[in-house]
């Protein structure tokens, strides 16, 4: 671990030219005090790294310095991979090894790529935390202990004993086959099987992890995005209502936010769009589809119209006297979206 910290340190320095203690420790996530001991451990095997004092002081190292230093390891690999498919550098605890990973490829390129590689890369935005609406990307926070021993065992095709809080149950202990990680909008999921039955457990009720020296039982080779489509698929056919609905084309992100899954969608001759979407529940479709007002109309099933009818018709008398007041009902909430390994 030092030692890829020493390289990263290096590379940092090479590539921004100086820094100073606190935004090298920032960078490499450690104490100022770790800094200024690798400085030093620099400085005692022969790196020319030098301090230079003042406000606008830091670290530097003498013009011209080069060395070999961009062999990248299993992790900042994995990272480069993972990332390159999906939001990988924000899951699965990956995201100092994807930076570290991003600095030795930067040094890798000839010196006349490095300034225009580097202002290319200030013009593209990935994936920011919040969207045009102010709605901010929720990632859940899995302790890094933690998520690297999940890591550990999917990657190594161990046993894994888990500590896992099930929703409305205590914290129990299992012990599973891994198969994979997923992560979906922020929030990730462990695949496993669990005495032969397929078990889905989210990362964030995972309170503790423990790779065993048992090897799992689990196929060699894997299709990990099958595995998921068919285990959505199951998730969703068990007591979930399909909702027939058309929309106005300007609310349709607002509409598939709330609603699990598309099934269909088209366009139709009013020039809104008609789409087959899924929820939790007849109250979570009423819920999702009160907060589009006029810019949408539930089509079937025939229970969710009269639900929303009523709805309308209760709003209609509260207000109907603008005389008469009364205490306002607690806002509805929205059941989150769960799956339960047991």
């Amino acid at each position: 671990m030092r030692a890829d910290r020493l390289v990263s340190l290096v590379l940092l320095l090479r590539q921004h030219g100086r820094m100073s203690a606190p935004a090298l420790a920032e960078e490499l996530e450690v104490s100022t005090r770790t800094v200024l001991r690798d400085i030093e451990a620099l400085s005692a095997a022969g790196v020319p790294v030098y301090a230079e004092r003042g406000r606008h002081g830091g670290f530097a190292l003498l013009p011209g310095f080069r060395t070999e230093l961009t062999g990248l390891n299993h992790d900042e690999a994995l990272a480069l991979l993972t990332a390159g498919s999906q939001r990988g550098e924000r899951a699965f605890g990956l995201s100092s090894a994807l930076a570290s990973a991003m600095r030795k490829v930067v040094d890798a390129l000839p010196e006349s790529h490095r300034a225009t590689v580097g202002d290319a890369a200030q013009r593209l935005l990935v994936e920011p935390e919040s969207d045009l609406l102010s709605r901010r990307t929720v990632t859940e926070e899995i302790p890094a202990a933690t998520m690297a021993e999940l890591r550990r065992a999917v990657l190594t095709g161990h046993k894994l004993r888990i500590h896992y809080a099930a929703t409305d149950q205590e914290p129990r202990r299992r012990t599973v086959d891994p198969i994979g990680l997923v992560t979906v909008r922020g929030r990730g999921y462990l695949l496993a099987t669990r005495s032969g039955e397929d078990r889905t457990y989210r990362l964030s009720r995972i309170e503790a992890a423990e790779a065993l020296a048992e090897p799992a039982e689990r196929p060699g080779r894997v299709d990990l995005d099958r595995i998921w489509r068919d285990r959505t698929a199951r998730f969703l056919a068990d007591g979930h209502i399909t909702v027939l609905v058309r929309v106005d084309p300007a609310r349709r992100e607002d509409l598939l936010d709330g609603s699990l899954t598309v099934r269909a969608e088209e366009p139709v001759d009013d020039g809104w769009l008609r789409l087959e979407v899924t929820y939790q529940d007849l109250r979570h479709a009423v819920w999702a589809l009160w907060q589009l007002g006029m810019d949408a109309e539930a089509l079937a099933p025939p229970s969710l119209r009269e639900a929303l009818r009523e709805r309308a018709a209760r709003v209609a008398e509260r207000y109907g006297d603008s005389t008469k007041a009364g205490p306002r009902p607690v806002q509805e909430r929205l059941p989150a979206f769960e799956v339960s390994g047991d």
